[in-house]
Formats: structure tokens, sequence, C-alpha cells
């Protein structure tokens, strides 16, 4: 069997990530929890600051940080429930302050370029191996608790007073946000994995008649801004992350089926 050339591992890694982003943002989008991605995308600078220091895998660093900052966020909306996006908000802000600061105080560079944007043409075995890891648990989870995510989905307050342990599946799904968006920042970084997560969810979930189909839909259609992106930045010797995080912008800026029809 031949290898791969040299382009055949990072567009595998980017369709990969196209669909696995969009379907856990479809999740998130329904369960009113896509705010928490951002939060987790900017949580993940402090453990790689101490990573880094440490000389430890950077991912594990931001998945520890990423979803200790969800984990925080989650506990503080228990006290402020009329406040959830400001709590939010802040909690984003103070991790990502602690990133900073950290950075500072134990004398590390990153490459910030990198972490903002990615460089999905080094995307290598262990970033697939991360990728597949965070598709497995996001599987696990629909598999297990679809019925529960779509109750709670349609009526949050009603699944909770029939038992559905609303908090339980909140922490699930903020542990398996946690590890889509760490597998996904070595491809597009923190800012543009929060495009992949929405553009290609909020399209596909229009006119869905199911939240697996709505998935199915937003993970097509993320895999295809993928492979745009990625093609594009090859044709045009552009970094691929940008690009991609463009065609999702672009995206939404197309008309609605029933529009279209008007």
């Amino acid at each position: 069997m031949e290898a791969l050339p040299w382009w055949g591992l990072p567009l595998i890694f980017a369709l990969l990530e196209g669909a696995l982003c969009s379907c856990v943002g479809t999740v998130l989008l329904t369960q009113r929890r896509i705010l928490q991605a951002n939060l987790i995308a900017h949580g993940v600078l402090p453990g790689l600051a101490i990573a880094v220091a440490l000389q430890l895998d950077p991912a594990i660093g931001g998945w520890v940080s990423g979803l200790a900052a969800a984990l925080v966020a989650e506990r503080l909306i228990r006290c402020h429930q009329q406040q959830q996006e400001a709590v939010q908000n802040t909690v984003l802000a103070g991790a990502l302050a602690i990133g900073v600061l950290l950075l500072a105080l134990l004398q590390q560079r990153v490459e910030l370029e990198a972490l903002l944007f990615g460089d999905l043409l080094i995307a290598g075995g262990r970033d697939l191996l991360q990728t597949l890891i965070a598709a497995a648990s996001a599987l696990a989870l629909i598999g297990t608790q679809y019925q529960r995510l779509v109750f709670s989905g349609v009526d949050p307050e009603g699944a909770e007073a029939a038992g559905v342990p609303i908090h339980q599946l909140r922490t699930l799904l903020a542990i398996v946000t946690t590890l889509v968006i760490v597998s996904a920042i070595s491809a597009v970084g923190i800012i543009l994995v929060i495009a992949l997560l929405c553009a290609p969810a909020v399209v596909g979930l229009n006119q869905a008649c199911s939240l697996s189909g709505a998935m199915v839909r937003a993970s097509v259609i993320g895999s295809s801004c993928s492979l745009g992106g990625f093609g594009l930045a090859l044709l045009l010797d552009l970094p691929p992350g940008p690009v991609i995080g463009l065609l999702c912008l672009l995206l939404l800026c197309l008309p609605k089926p029933d529009q279209s029809m008007n």
C-alpha cells in the first residue's frame, strides 16, 4: 500500500473535524449551550501554558483547563440562573486572563498565530488519534443519551421535572465538547473552531425534522466547508484555517431554501 501524499493526512483530518465539530455543535445549539464552546475554547490557554512549562502534552493541559472552566461556569450558573450568558462571558474572560498571566509568570512563549488559527498542513498522526478519540466520545454520548438530549433540547424545564439528570447530561456534554475543541485547535485554532461548531449546525437545523437528521446534515455541510477551505487554501497558497472560517461565514450569508423560492 502506497503512503499517503503529503496533503492526504491533513485532508482526512479536515474532513473529520468538519463533520465532528458540526455534529457536536448541533447538539450544543439545541441544548442552548453554544456559548459554552466559546468558553472552553478560550479556557484551554491556562492548561496549555502549564503543560508547555512542564514539558507535557499541551493537549492534556488544554483539555483539563478547558473542562475546568466549563465546570466552574456550570457551578456559577446554578447560583445566577437569570444571568447565564453574563456568567459564561465572565468565566471566559477570567480563564483567558489566567492564561496570559501564566505565560508571563512562567516565562513561556506560545505561537499565538498557530494557537488562534491553527495549522492544518502540519497535522500528524497524534492529531488524527485525538480526533478519533473525540469522535468516539461524541458517538458514545449521542448513542446512549439521544432521547434525553432531544427531550432536554425541546423542553429543558419539563425534562428536569420528569427526572432527566440535566446537570449530569450537561457535564457529559462539556467533557465531549472539550475533547472536540482540543482536537480541532491544531487544525483551525481557538477562534475558528467556533465557526465550525456554529455555522454548519445553524444551516443543518433549518427545516430539520429530527435531531439526528440535523446532525447528519450539519456534518455533511461542515465536511464540505473543510474540504472547500482546504482546497482553496492549497490553490491560493493561503493558510487553510482562516479560509475554512471564511467559508463558514459565507455559508450563513446564503439565502434559506424557502427564501430563495420567493
